[in-house]
């Protein structure tokens, strides 16, 4: 900054600024508004410059923020795993302290000889007994004659679908069963845990989960159809749990096994049946050699559930898929043995689980930005597990969801037409978009292509939903309503370029609305005409300036009526009534905007809104004639009456059959009918 920038500065920062005397004396020493105007730039500049440099403060402490948020989670994390320790150690001490006391002691398990001393049984009860008195809801658990604890600790329990932490959990193993109790946040006396679950050894799968930080040290519980992940202290814990769960499974098996064959008690001699077919053996040996021709020790195929499982939770579905193809690939030649149903179970819960988290990226109740780009992995995945018809379903759903959020979410404009531009402007753009997203994600799947096309019109439907309630509901006029007609046209026909025409369904949809605007227009028309005509005096135009003729004549041969010249006269006179000039314009106006209307369903009742149109004026016409008595007044409505037959009515034929390319049969008919009236060539030429 300057060196006038900084007295500035220090100026309006000093203690002792007065801001009424520094104006004060400002505007005294000033020489004009110039120097006030200066004087005032600085200060909004030293103000903008200060702004800058507090939202950099701001930043700045915004990210010292994060970090020390970073900090504190480490330091937390530390005094979580330093009081797990003590808890430990005062777990250790008071089982010492228990086994000292105990007089009559028992061999424990196998794995808690390095760590605990040998209990009895009754030594192992009674601390089941005194730690189930923590839990909240867990006193009948002792009924049950010979239960015991095995191993009990901490863990963490994580969402199965997002790998998120859900709740600190205790889980106490027993000899029979284990034990899921949730931590209580408000402790009442000594208990401190709250009954979560209890599970029979039996009716669960221990599962060890592959290390794939920051996930670690977790192992899963399997039971069908659930399943429950949890994560230890450390690795040294995480594997003393895997190793009892899976003794004491066996211990449960081999004691419950041993009581079923001292049951048995035989009740006649046991005859060895000795087969006489000589190739029972041979089927025997030939089981054998499938069973060991597949080797399924591998140590992929061994990891292979953990890995789908670590996949699925890091939303790594392209890897997941790519491991159950390599798996496919393997087994395709193998015989359909034990070991491979076996492996072939296991998978399918991963595939089914793996299915679910892609249906779920594929809803409508996920955020809809990114457009159809943002579907992409989730389809494709879907199409390489062999359910393109399900893909393709959730993805057309998903879209539909879409379309339906950006018309809704489209501000109204006052102006009809440019709302109508928005409004094609984002549907065909979305319909495109997705049209092209279809075409490539399901190339390979051409049977999905009818679902797409259906998915269309139905998008269609809900567009022309928006679009008539905006443009036929409010009761706009036809010349704005031909004109949004003609923009969702022209936005329709973009759609060709990829092979979709829904110009069709698009007219379809549309010509009841604009069946009903054409014959209220034409009612219109009408009703306007035969207030002219009962008004009528037969006399010429007077459009006293040559700028109003000129001006008339230009809408007349824009119009289409280029012999409109030749019923011109001098001194700004037209030799035609006001009443057929005024027909003639609002005739060529409503054919012009209901041209850009036009459907084939349309065909007859625009034509016999026409001859409807042409038919008051023409029976206006030829009663003037009956009925007038003056001469020179007659032989101004023979001139009218020709100008309507010879000019008026061929040029409407024309135009039509231009824009439609077929013929209007009912307007040729209707001017066959009406045969000119010969015009007295002295009356034509007094009225010139």
């Amino acid at each position: 900054m300057s060196e006038p920038g900084n007295r500035l500065r220090r100026l309006l920062e000093s203690p002792n600024f007065d801001p009424q005397n520094y104006v004060k004396q400002l505007s005294q020493q000033s020489d004009g508004d110039r120097d006030l105007q200066e004087h005032r730039q600085k200060i909004q500049n030293l103000a903008d410059e200060t702004a800058q440099n507090l939202k950099k403060n701001v930043y700045k402490n915004y990210r010292q923020f994060i970090e020390t948020a970073k900090e504190i989670s480490y330091l937390e994390s530390e005094m979580y795993q330093l009081s797990h320790i003590l808890t430990e150690q005062k777990s250790i001490m008071e089982s010492i302290t228990q086994a000292l006391l105990s007089t009559d002691k028992d061999e424990t398990s196998k794995e808690m000889q390095a760590a605990f001393p040998k209990e009895s049984e009754e030594v192992k009860q009674r601390s089941l007994t005194s730690l189930l008195e923590k839990v909240e809801g867990g006193k009948t658990i002792m009924d049950t004659p010979g239960r015991h604890l095995v191993y009990n600790g901490d863990l963490v329990e994580f969402d199965v679908d997002n790998m998120s932490p859900v709740q600190k959990v205790h889980a106490f193993l027993m000899n029979d069963c284990l034990l899921i109790a949730t931590w209580l946040a408000n402790r009442r006396g000594a208990v401190k845990y709250k009954y979560n679950a209890l599970y029979d050894l039996e009716s669960f799968a221990v599962v060890n989960v592959k290390d794939n930080p920051p996930m670690k040290d977790m192992f899963k519980i399997l039971m069908f159809p659930d399943s429950r992940i949890f994560q230890a202290e450390n690795s040294k814990i995480k594997k003393e749990w895997l190793e009892i769960l899976d003794e004491t499974k066996k211990n449960k098996a081999n004691k419950e096994h041993g009581k079923k064959e001292e049951e048995k008690t035989p009740t006649s001699p046991i005859r060895v049946e000795v087969s006489t077919n000589p190739f029972d053996q041979d089927d025997d040996d030939e089981q054998a050699e499938v069973e060991e021709s597949v080797d399924l020790g591998l140590e992929w195929i061994q990891e292979l559930p953990e890995d789908l499982d670590v996949c699925i939770a890091q939303r790594d579905f392209e890897g997941a898929v790519d491991l159950l193809e390599k798996l496919n690939e393997y087994l395709k030649e193998q015989p359909l043995t034990t070991k491979v149903k076996e492996l072939r179970a296991k998978v399918d819960e991963r595939v089914r689980q793996l299915t679910d988290v892609l249906v779920f990226e594929l809803s409508p109740d996920r955020s809809l930005r990114g457009g159809p780009q943002a579907t992409r992995r989730a389809v494709l995945q879907l199409i390489r597990l062999g359910q393109s018809t399900k893909a393709c379903e959730l993805f057309l759903k998903n879209r539909a969801a879409a379309v339906h959020t950006a018309i809704r979410q489209l501000r109204i404009e006052g102006a009809t037409l440019l709302y109508i531009h928005k409004l094609c402007n984002i549907f065909f753009t979305g319909l495109l978009e997705t049209a092209k997203e279809f075409q490539m994600d399901f190339a390979g799947n051409t049977g999905c292509y009818s679902a797409f096309v259906a998915w269309s019109r139905s998008a269609m439907r809900m567009f022309v939903d928006a679009f008539s309630k905006q443009v036929f509901d409010s009761k706009e006029n036809l010349s704005t309503a031909s004109e949004c007609v003609k923009v969702a046209k022209e936005h329709c026909l973009q759609l060709t370029d990829i092979g979709l025409d829904l110009t069709f369904t698009l007219e379809s949809l549309l010509v009841k609305d604009v069946k009903a605007a054409l014959l209220s227009y034409k009612d219109v028309i009408v009703e306007a005409t035969k207030h002219r005509n009962s008004e009528e005096m037969w006399r010429r135009m007077n459009l006293m300036t040559p700028e109003a003729l000129a001006k008339l004549k230009e809408e007349m041969r824009a119009s289409g009526m280029s012999t409109f010249d030749a019923y011109t006269g001098a001194d700004c006179w037209v030799n035609l009534s006001y009443t057929l000039v005024a027909f003639t314009k609002q005739l060529l106006s409503f054919l012009e905007e209901a041209l850009k209307l036009y459907f084939p369903e349309l065909h007859t009742v625009l034509l016999e809104s026409l001859r409807e149109i042409v038919v008051v004026a023409v029976q206006h016409v030829d009663y003037s004639l009956r009925c007038e008595q003056d001469a020179d007044k007659k032989a101004f409505v023979v001139l009218n009456a020709a100008f309507l037959h010879d000019c008026v009515l061929p040029e409407v034929e024309r135009r039509f059959e231009e824009a439609v390319g077929k013929p209007a049969k009912q307007l040729r008919e209707l001017r066959k009918s009406t045969r000119p009236v010969r015009i007295n060539p002295e009356s034509t030429t007094s009225l010139v």
